[in-house]
């Protein structure tokens, strides 16, 4: 029987909650996107995640580009991943277009950008993004 190494990550932008589960250690690392920071209120979505990378700075913590475009997102995902040594970058699979961000991905791994691929996924798009030549830890 194979043993499988299972990581939990917190998804949330409520920041209490954020710091709780920071402190639980059955939690990995934490997640959160633009939509979320929304529904709790959030306004500046920088000053937000300073603010939380002074507490978890040493679990990963993912932060979603919130952009369309892919070049949008590329200049979002290298601002961002200047935030913190544990930030992660959470890229679509694809854009609300339906277009691969493929491309892009392979972009950033190769800049060394840590990064955490969203995606609702079909068979089709796991063997796409299988295809990928991934050399950094992708969560």
């Amino acid at each position: 029987m194979r043993k499988f190494k299972i990581n939990i990550y917190a998804d949330g932008a409520n920041e209490s909650d954020m710091y709780k589960m920071n402190r639980n250690k059955l939690i990995s690392g934490m997640t959160t996107n633009p939509s979320l920071m929304k529904k709790s209120g959030i306004k500046n979505y920088k000053k937000f995640a300073k603010k939380v990378l002074k507490k978890i700075n040493k679990k990963p913590i993912s932060f979603e580009v919130f952009a369309d475009e892919f070049k949008e997102m590329e200049k979002q995902a290298y601002e961002i991943n200047s935030w913190g040594q544990n930030v992660f970058v959470k890229i679509p699979i694809t854009n609300s277009k339906g277009k691969s961000s493929k491309k892009l991905i392979e972009k950033l791994i190769n800049k060394n950008i840590k990064l955490n691929i969203t995606a609702i996924m079909t068979t089709s798009r796991v063997k796409n993004l299988m295809s990928l030549n991934f050399k950094t830890k992708c969560i």
